[in-house]
């Protein structure tokens, strides 16, 4: 079959799970013991050149095997798709996934089904971007504005942001995109690390990993908070003298409060200087983050790895309910919702900080990040992309870090391909990895 007809022919799904509760990796004040973990899919074609879209969720143990079954049932909307317009056209299959009438009653826009949408989403952009020989921050940056205008469903957003409005803005960010796409290959896009924080990490590893980020270059670390008050005094105490004064240090209550005890909590912590205070409620109460922000000021308040869709960020913004957006690569419906988002942030001027860590979500982002630099936003004041150092080994195309930058990826794609070797292990529960380890428990059980 000639290249010209080629079509999808498989949408194969894993259930990639890393035991990372043993080491208390990613522990926090509502997640005490997170397995990092990826439903993991993977398009393949019939045009014979080798390239396939890599695409993934993240979630964190249990579960994991409930968003595979959610992709899965996803398939028959991608499979024989001619891959020509498939790439030329994403939001053609974003808009028939998120319109499928009987998997919709199961959100609408929310929740598994969407986080299985922009999986399977997100691996179309990675093929389009592997064909189009970019990585795919390039491949969106030089995307004419009115292409990408037609990749953004306006659905429950015109309200707050017009198309007209949207092709304003992306033409407005094009001006001077080529000495900001030289810039970004030379120094990279700004992060912070939240490596240091982990709840369940000693005093003494805190204090450890917060100097070492200080010396590779980060001007921001986060610590999490929210279990224990007199705990996090003591915490944010040490953090607070292990960086000095002029380092941001955030804060990361992961959903842990209420609006009233967000606000004394907050109030607590005010002496170390928290720059941020992040997820301090629950991510869709925008009227008690909005209530939040009004009291802890000049703390800022952020908010955004478990806001469902565009419809909700479009009220935190609205609301006037953050002073920092945190998009996700990997909750909501897949690049063409992460485009929706990043035009409201840029009507509205919130800067954008996004959720990373997990298993790929750092690989994923950057690419978000830097096309919003280059082509839309035009600045990385404010700016930091969240960093965890977990997992990227597991990665063809791992983000590496530069003096607390991210270096600007070059390889084709959205960095999205995990090594083979990784799927073979750690597929649950007959990798090599989890078979050996379920082996063991049932030996020591008899």
């Amino acid at each position: 079959m000639s290249p010209t007809h080629a079509r999808i022919t498989a949408v194969d799904t894993y259930d990639i799970r890393f035991p990372t509760s043993r080491e208390l990796d990613g522990s926090d004040a509502m997640n005490p013991d997170p397995d990092y973990s990826a439903a993991y899919v993977v398009l393949r074609t019939d045009a014979g050149d080798g390239l396939e879209g890599h695409g993934f969720t993240f979630t964190i143990g249990r579960g994991n095997d409930v968003q595979v079954a959610a992709v899965q049932s996803l398939r028959h909307h991608v499979i024989g798709r001619d891959i020509d317009r498939l790439c030329a056209d994403p939001g053609t299959l974003n808009r028939d996934l998120v319109g499928d009438s009987q998997l919709r009653w199961l959100g609408p826009e929310k929740g598994v089904m969407h986080m299985a949408i922009g999986a399977v989403v997100n691996a179309v952009w990675d093929l389009a971007a592997k064909r189009a020989r970019k990585p795919l921050w390039q491949l969106l940056a030089d995307a004419p504005p009115e292409w990408l205008v037609a990749q953004v469903d306006f659905r429950y957003i015109a309200d707050a942001l017009s198309p007209e409005e949207a092709l304003d803005l992306l033409r407005t960010g094009r001006k001077g995109a080529a000495g900001r796409a030289a810039a970004l290959r030379e120094r990279g896009f700004p992060g912070y690390t939240t490596s240091p924080g982990w709840l369940g990490y000693s005093d003494e590893k805190l204090t450890r990993l917060a100097r070492q980020a200080v010396a590779e270059g980060f001007t921001q670390i986060k610590l999490k908070v929210g279990a224990d008050l007199a705990d996090d005094v003591r915490r944010c105490r040490t953090a607070r003298e292990a960086i000095g004064p002029g380092i941001r240090m955030a804060i990361d209550a992961n959903q842990r409060w209420n609006v009233g005890e967000a606000v004394e909590w907050t109030r607590a912590l005010a002496e170390f200087d928290p720059y941020w205070v992040e997820e301090p409620t629950s991510p869709d109460d925008v009227l008690g983050h909005a209530a939040i922000r009004a009291a802890v000021a000049p703390v800022k308040v952020a908010t955004g790895e478990h806001v469902q869709n565009r419809i909700v960020f479009k009220q935190l913004l609205q609301a006037g309910a953050i002073d920092v957006l945190q998009i996700d690569a990997a909750r909501v419906g897949g690049v063409n919702e992460n485009l929706a988002i990043l035009l409201l942030a840029a009507k509205f001027g919130v800067p954008v900080c996004p959720h990373a860590g997990g298993v790929g979500l750092c690989e994923l982002v950057q690419h978000l990040s830097m096309f919003d630099y280059v082509a839309l936003s035009g600045t990385t004041e404010d700016r930091v992309i969240e960093y965890v150092d977990h997992l990227h080994e597991h990665f063809i195309d791992p983000v590496v870090m530069r003096g607390g930058h991210y270096t600007a990826p070059t390889a084709p794609g959205f960095s999205a391909t995990m090594r083979a070797e990784s799927v073979t292990e750690y597929t649950y529960p007959d990798g090599t990895f989890w078979a050996a380890d379920l082996a063991s428990d049932k030996g020591a059980a008899a």
